[in-house]
Order: structure tokens, then C-alpha cells, then sequence
């Protein structure tokens, strides 16, 4: 049986989150993971207003859970190592009849990571699966959701540094992970990226995960991460993914980036193009930065009848990612 990856831009069921429950990314004080928390409750709260939204919280977190979301949230009990859901969740396909199915990609902290703790979060995609009562599509490739970007209908971005990671599926060849994404979310054109953004190398990255890079459009282009200070490392990766993205015959949208170049770990990673496509809005991350309208702006086009919801992702990219890696949607059935 073929399994077909809905775009994110399709009519969505629900959304899922994990709320932060302790340590590693989040923040080792008190007052680090209190932030988290309501970062990541700040971006529940804001899709609840436009759909159904589903948080995986810790037994221990309940009731201060309870307390900073929307009364309108469900929650589902669940240990938890981390909160980044788009990488430990399961990535939702359609099968021939339409039915919803779960891949369960094998998760194991972007590849081994020193200071990631993973064993729960590699059952999340299992348990999120039987909790919606979807079969589970069973996968033996290391690999995360914000790792590709599929367009619906065959076409998917992927980065050679996170498919092809010795962490992750050391041995494997490129065409070894173009069959594994046909049988699972039924990408028939691979679109190899070299590398992802600069800062996504450092300890608590992803070694190059695609969706602060780039990701398509509904129309069929796509939208890039467009580094034009050059003063900033990305400046030649953005120049390599344009380049790349042309010979591959596709039609581009460019957003800038901030033009915010550091924080205070260095030059910062911070991106538009990690936003997150709701039914009937895009939760996109500000930054208090003079190209945060202008990015509205050009999503506003790209995503006609949405309402574009800017949402500070500081905090989010301070933690080594974005919206759209705290965020999974399950399509409609």
C-alpha cells in the first residue's frame, strides 16, 4: 500500500505540542524553563484559536500546564525526554483509501547527541498514534520532521547533513533514503540541499535540518531563507541554496533574514522560514526586528485567506529551534 505525506497547508485535524518538561535545551534554572514554558504555551495558545490543539505533558508538569494554556487545550499524559515535537512525533500520511496512518521514524536525539536523553521520546510517535487510533508505519531510517519538507504531491527537501549523518544512518546511501521516503510519505522528487544554517552545527543543533532553509508553497515555489549581511556566516549558504534550488527547476520566493546577526551565543539562526501553517492562519516567529512585516508581508501572499500571527521565537531559536519544530500537524481524516 502507497502512503501519501498531506502538505502542512492541508486541512488539518488537530496540532500537536509536548510542553517543556526539564533540562537539556530548555534551560537548566528555574527561571530558564519558565520561559520555555510559556514560549511554547504562547504558540499552543495562539493555534488553539484557530484549531483543535493536543499537548503531551509530563505527570509532573500537569498542573503548571494547566495554568499557562488555553482552557480549550487537551492535554494527553505522557513521560517526556524533550519538547520538540515535530522531530520525536510521528509524521502523519494518507494511504490509498484516504485513512490516516503514523510514520514512526526512529528517533534517537539528531543523532546521538551528547546532551540528549531520547528513550521516552522515541515511543512519543507510537503513543500518539494509538491515542488517535491510526495504524503505525514502522521506520528503520534515523530521521526527524523537521528534516524534510514535502509538498503533497512528490516533491521533498532534505539535507545531506542530517539523511546522510553518521549519527544517524551511518552507511546509508542517498538512494537507500529516497526509497525509504517513497514507501513512507511518497516523495518521488528529492531535493538534496548540502547543508542547513550555520548556527545549526553548534552543540545544541540538528546538524542542518531543511525547515529553517527552506520549504514549498502552496503555488508550487519556494520559500528560502535569504542571508544578504555578509557578514554573517549564512551569507554563502543562502547563495548555495538559491543556486541549488534554481538548477533544480524551481521557482523561488525570497524572505530576508532578520537582519539581527547575533545573540549571545554567537550569529544567530534566527528564520522566517520556520513558520507553521494552520487551518485558516501561519503562526510565524518575530524577533523584534525591522524585517519581521516585511516577512509577514510576503507569507501574507504566499498563504492568501490565512491570517499571519507573529509569535516571539527568540526564546524558541535561543533553544536551538523554531515554531514549526514545536509544532505537528495531523491532518484531516
Amino acid at each position: 500500500m502507497t502512503h501519501l505525506m498531506p502538505a502542512e497547508w492541508e486541512a488539518h485535524e488537530q496540532t500537536w505540542l509536548a510542553f517543556p518538561h526539564s533540562g537539556y535545551t530548555l534551560g537548566e534554572s528555574a527561571q530558564d524553563q519558565e520561559v520555555a514554558r510559556q514560549t511554547w504555551a504562547n504558540v499552543a495558545n495562539a493555534a488553539s484559536e484557530f484549531e483543535k490543539v493536543t499537548v503531551i505533558v509530563h505527570p509532573e508538569d500537569l498542573s503548571t500546564a494547566s495554568k499557562l494554556l488555553s482552557a480549550q487545550i487537551e492535554t494527553l499524559e505522557s513521560v517526556l525526554d524533550d519538547a520538540w515535537i515535530r522531530d520525536s512525533g510521528p509524521t502523519f500520511v494518507r494511504t490509498t483509501d484516504g485513512a490516516l496512518a503514523a510514520v514512526n521514524w526512529v528517533f534517537n536525539g539528531w543523532g546521538g547527541q551528547a546532551w540528549a536523553s531520547y528513550e521516552n521520546d522515541n515511543l512519543l510517535a507510537t503513543k500518539i498514534a494509538n491515542s488517535v487510533g491510526v495504524p503505525v508505519i514502522d521506520s528503520k531510517m534515523v530521521n526527524e520532521g523537521g528534516g524534510i519538507h514535502f509538498n503533497g504531491q512528490g516533491k521533498v527537501l532534505l539535507t545531506e547533513t542530517v539523511q546522510l549523518d553518521n549519527g544517524r544512518n551511518p552507511g546509508w546511501s542517498k538512494a537507500q533514503v529516497e526509497a525509504e521516503l517513497k514507501r513512507t510519505i511518497g516523495a518521488e522528487e528529492f531535493i538534496w540541499l548540502k547543508r542547513g544554517l550555520t548556527r545549526d552545527y553548534d552543540e545544541f543543533g540538528t546538524r542542518g535540518h531543511v525547515d529553517i532553509v527552506a520549504c514549498f508553497a502552496p503555488d508550487g515555489r519556494v520559500i528560502y531563507h535569504d542571508q544578504q549581511d555578509q557578514n554573517h556566516p549564512d551569507y554563502p549558504v543562502s547563495r548555495e541554496v538559491r543556486e541549488q534550488l534554481i538548477s533544480s527547476g524551481l521557482e523561488l520566493i525570497s524572505v530576508p533574514a532578520p537582519e539581527t546577526l547575533k545573540d549571545d551565543g554567537g550569529f544567530v539562526d534566527y528564520s522566517y522560514i520556520n513558520h507553521y501553517v494552520l487551518n485558516g492562519a501561519v503562526l510565524l516567529g518575530s524577533f523584534q526586528d525591522k524585517n519581521d512585516q516585511e516577512a509577514r508581508s510576503i507569507l501574507r501572499d504566499c498563504y492568501p485567506g490565512r491570517d499571519i500571527i507573529l509569535v516571539d521565537a527568540r526564546e524558541l531559536f535561543a533553544r536551538g529551534g523554531g515554531i514549526h519544530c514545536i509544532t505537528q500537524q495531523q491532518p484531516a481524516s
